[in-house]
């Protein structure tokens, strides 16, 4: 990490220091001084010099690896194909979030387009929970299909699997969480974060459960190509399904680096031409006007596809995803937004109640908060509450009527969470677990929560401690206020698409004056400020009104700062303009 401060700013109004984010790429070689903005972007995002020109313009050809590398995929892919080629009934069994939705969708288009006709199966968040259970498998097996795919779920679903092997299933596993040095009973179990994979496999571990259907589905092909099966057929083209993979990729907030960075630029493209009837209604329901950019599909498309199993009917996203019917697809759109306004309502109320519980947990290493009658399809959005208002790795947990309650978690980056859910199953507080390094999902006792809690704060405190006290804001570029413009928003676009893993451009505007700041919406701060070359900006905190941050801004006056965030271009009312996005803001000294 760079050493030298960004305006002379060692502790912000965030407390933090603002440091220059620089490029392990160009670090040795100080001859190398990249003039081209997008070339310093990439670069500071670890890209390699000679790397430049396959990561300005990210495809699928030139990030795609050779599926076989991957265990179990070859024998995945012929299973499949023998399916096809025999015209076999076969269920997918996807999780109720938009990966799993999106996992599902992409499986089941694809084998209709091959002849089939795969059956869905979305277990329900409060009856059933996360993950294949031994009686669902069961049930499916006894209603005529004896191959499974089960997506986005499935690495940890040890009895489960038994039990469907043992009434005659033959279960292919697609997924991306955490696995055990142990695997379950499965036929063929695909996951990049297999510990047994090779270096070039596990280099994949960052995929979203879509992404290693996707690839899942190029191995099928190639196997159904080799056997002939298309000399007298078209061959689906799987590039068509990319719009599903960058909605399930950025929804997950899976790393878009290297192969989800192409997956995310190229799905994009394709949902602009509204192929799939479902996504063009859900993107209709979202009352976009336009193209879905990147964020949209974390904060429009994915909450309502997650609405369906929060508080609605866990099967919606894949019926609307996998749907050719225009007004069905209308029909559940709308249902499925009507659905995302009650989940907020909701959350709303479970995250009042969990940050007051959280109001004494100042001197612990992870919050862990939980309540009776909280509702288990929020907790997810209010861990990552508790976790953005606390900067510490967050947990909360719904208890029911009988004593048992399902957790979710949301880690920071430099703490791994989901392997220390798995430690805690392991070693008998749970009763389910798992996840990944920034999420994880769990089932537990109540009268095991304390103890959970003093597990986590044992495993991960001195994690959390590293990760915090190496805190810094790093920034890309400092800017006069006039240099928040539309066009600098759209030379920037060429760098992204931008997400987890792969920040949008961080710029200090400044030094700048508040003219006007109050408060909006659901806490939001709203600031009109004005710089030294006589420019006027807009910016806005989101959630900020009871932060420190956002309380320095309103209290500001006349005082000159320096602001800290990402520049966003607003074409509202047909007028180009550009407003930032606050992360941080600071005093000069």
């Amino acid at each position: 990490m760079a050493s030298t401060l960004v305006c002379g700013i060692e502790r912000s109004l965030g407390g933090q220091a603002w440091r220059w984010r620089h490029s392990a790429a160009d670090a040795t070689d100080d001859s190398f001084k990249p003039d081209d903005l997008i070339d310093q972007i990439l670069m500071a995002r670890g890209v390699a010099r000679d790397d430049l020109p396959r990561h300005r313009a990210p495809t699928i050809r030139g990030f795609m690896p050779d599926p076989a590398i991957f265990r179990d995929m070859e024998a995945a892919a012929a299973r499949l194909a023998d399916a096809v080629e025999a015209g076999e009934p076969v269920t997918i069994f996807g999780d109720y979030d938009v990966d799993g939705a999106t996992s599902a969708a992409l499986l089941i288009r694809l084998l209709r387009q091959l002849g089939l006709s795969p059956a869905a199966y979305i277990p329900d968040r409060l009856m059933e929970g996360y993950g294949p259970s031994g009686a669902a498998l069961v049930r499916i097996v006894e209603g005529g299909t004896k191959l499974i795919v089960t997506v986005d779920c499935g690495a940890q679903a040890f009895d489960a699997l038994a039990e469907a092997k043992a009434a005659g299933a033959e279960v292919i596993v697609v997924d991306h969480h955490q696995c055990a040095s142990r695997l379950p009973e499965a036929y063929a179990l695909v996951n990049p974060k297999r510990l047994d994979e090779c270096d070039e496999a596990a280099a994949h571990g960052h995929l979203a459960a879509v992404g290693v259907a996707f690839l899942l589905g190029a191995a099928l092909l190639r196997t159904l190509r080799a056997r002939g099966y298309f000399g007298t057929r078209a061959e689906p083209k799987l590039i068509e399904l990319l719009d599903l993979v960058a909605l399930g990729t950025v929804a997950d907030v899976a790393q878009l680096k290297g192969l989800n960075r192409a997956f995310v630029a190229q799905g994009l493209k394709v949902m602009a031409q509204r192929r799939n009837i479902g996504m063009a209604a859900l993107i209709d329901a979202s009352r976009l006007t336009r193209a879905p950019g990147c964020s949209d599909l974390g904060f429009a498309l994915g909450p309502r596809i997650n609405a369906a199993g929060r508080v609605g009917t866990s099967d919606l996203g894949v019926r609307l995803l996998t749907t050719d019917d225009p007004l069905e697809a209308a029909a559940i759109a709308v249902e499925l937004d009507h659905h995302n306004e009650e989940r907020r309502a909701i959350e709303m109320l479970v995250t009042e109640a969990a940050q007051a519980a959280a109001a004494h947990q100042d001197n612990r290493a992870v919050v862990v908060t939980a309540g009776a009658g909280w509702h288990p399809g929020v907790i997810g959005i209010v861990a990552g509450r508790l976790k953005e208002k606390t900067g510490r790795p967050a947990i909360v947990i719904a208890l029911d009527g009988a004593g048992v309650g399902k957790g979710s978690g949301r880690s920071i980056s430099g703490v791994d969470l989901g392997a220390a859910v798995l430690a805690a199953k392991d070693s008998g507080l749970l009763v389910a677990g798992g996840g990944h390094a920034m999420a994880a999902g769990l089932t537990v006792a109540a009268d095991k929560v304390e103890a959970l809690s003093d597990f986590l704060e044992e495993r991960l405190a001195s994690d959390v401690a590293r990760a915090r006290e190496d805190r810094s804001l790093l920034i890309d570029a400092a800017l006069a206020c006039g240099g928040i413009c539309p066009d600098l928003c759209d030379a920037l676009e060429a760098g992204g698409p931008y997400g987890a893993g792969w920040p949008a451009p961080r710029v200090v505007a400044g030094p700048a004056k508040v003219i006007k700041a109050d408060v909006v919406g659901s806490g939001h701060i709203r600031l009109l400020v004005s710089g030294e070359d006589g420019r006027r900006v807009k910016a806005v905190g989101f959630r900020m009104a009871d932060q420190p941050v956002g309380q320095a801004l309103l209290a500001a006056g006349g005082r000159k700062l320096w602001l800290a965030g990402r520049m966003k271009r607003d074409d509202w009312n047909g007028r180009a303009s550009a407003e930032l996005h606050l992360d941080d803001a600071a005093f000069p000294d």
